[in-house]
């Protein structure tokens, strides 16, 4: 064989190198622009309506998922993480009542 090989630098030649050994040749690794990445509706694209009211599901809160939101929020201030064992010493604790919970959730403050 004489004289050195003919590379390409089109695009063409780049398509046929394996993507695996020669990652850079990966050229069009953009992600796709759609209409509304653009800022930009389409003809058929339409905004969801706000839900109301009305159409939610009346649920009630109880005090004692109140407590546990409550306790579960202190504990994360405090970067403390609950292991899956904590988790029935909580609904435990969230059963007592709000003047236990909230010395609870003020002892759990200072010892940060």
């Amino acid at each position: 064989m004489t004289g050195s090989p003919a590379f390409t630098t089109g695009t063409t030649g780049l398509l046929d190198l394996d993507p695996y050994r020669f990652p850079a040749v990966l050229i069009d690794d953009r992600p796709e622009e759609t209409s509304m990445a653009r800022g930009v509706m389409e003809l058929g694209d339409y905004l969801l309506p706000a839900p109301t009211p009305e159409s939610r599901l009346p649920l009630p809160f109880e005090p004692a998922d109140h407590r546990r939101l409550e306790l579960h929020a202190t504990l994360t201030a405090a970067g403390i993480a609950p292991v899956p064992g904590d988790l029935d010493a909580i609904e435990a604790l969230c059963t007592l009542d709000d003047t236990t919970h909230v010395a609870l959730r003020r002892w759990i403050n200072r010892a940060m």
